[in-house]
């Protein structure tokens, strides 16, 4: 299982953990499967990300991402939007590890 973008989840998925509301009140149970109006319900309470089944974090350490990241863009940095695209990559990186 991995942690999910609520920008990034799609109908079909299923929850891995409970969604709960910051009052501890659970919103949508364990194994809901998501359909677009459940989707469009988890983005309006505002939850930054949710635990899907199926979804499994990678094979290398975090830092080592991180760290490739890092050196594929060091030639590139100053050229134009190359930043915006690396930060794109690095909250995507971040994401997969929760």
């Amino acid at each position: 299982m991995a942690r999910i973008s609520v920008d990034r989840l799609v109908p079909g998925m299923v929850l891995a953990k409970p969604i709960c509301n910051k009052n501890g009140l659970v919103l949508l149970a364990e194994n809901t499967e998501l359909t677009d109006t459940l989707i469009e319900k988890i983005r309006d309470t505002e939850i930054p990300g949710v635990l899907i089944q199926g979804m499994t974090q990678p094979d290398i350490p975090r830092e080592e991402a991180l760290a490739a990241l890092n050196k594929r863009f060091r030639n590139v940095e100053k050229e134009p939007y190359m930043d915006l695209l690396k930060q794109a990559l690095r909250e995507h990186i971040e994401e997969l590890y929760g």
